[in-house]
């Protein structure tokens, strides 16, 4: 009995250890022209588990299909704002607007950057030129005073 046999109970599956002890005297080409044979049964049993495996799923396998839909994009129109915050940083102001905006289906409130949707939607800004949007304060030093 092997050592390693021995000691884990079964075979060891290096190539050593394919053959038995006393089972063979080969040395050098010899022996590694058996390794190679001993390997390459083994790709092939590989190979053809792996095409069983294939065939399987090949069978069981079919083509996805998709509709092609028209336009299912929407787009978010900003109806009104509803308020304005000034937020004060360290060497400037930063104006956000709390927008209302509506879909197709329904309507979303976000903060926005009042630059920004200024530049896009000025038609928001017509009406509202130096007004007070929904009871806010423009400015925190007026906000400070009270």
């Amino acid at each position: 009995m092997a050592p390693y046999e021995a000691l884990y109970g079964r075979r060891c599956r290096s190539p050593v250890g394919w053959f038995e002890v006393d089972e063979t005297k080969l040395y050098g080409p010899d022996l590694i022209h058996q390794a190679i044979e001993k390997v390459k049964v083994i790709q092939e049993r590989l190979r053809t588990t792996q095409s069983r495996k294939k065939s399987y799923s090949d069978v069981r396998r079919r083509d996805l299909e998709f509709e092609v839909t028209e336009d299912l994009s929407y787009e978010e129109v900003p109806v009104a704002i509803l308020d304005r915050q000034v937020h004060k940083l360290r060497t400037k102001n930063v104006a956000s607007i709390k927008v209302l905006w509506r879909n197709k289906n329904m309507e979303e409130i976000t903060w926005e950057a009042e630059e920004e949707m200024k530049s896009k939607y000025p038609y928001l800004f017509q009406n509202e030129d130096n007004k007070d949007v929904g009871g806010t304060h423009d400015t925190l030093e007026g906000e400070m005073a009270l």
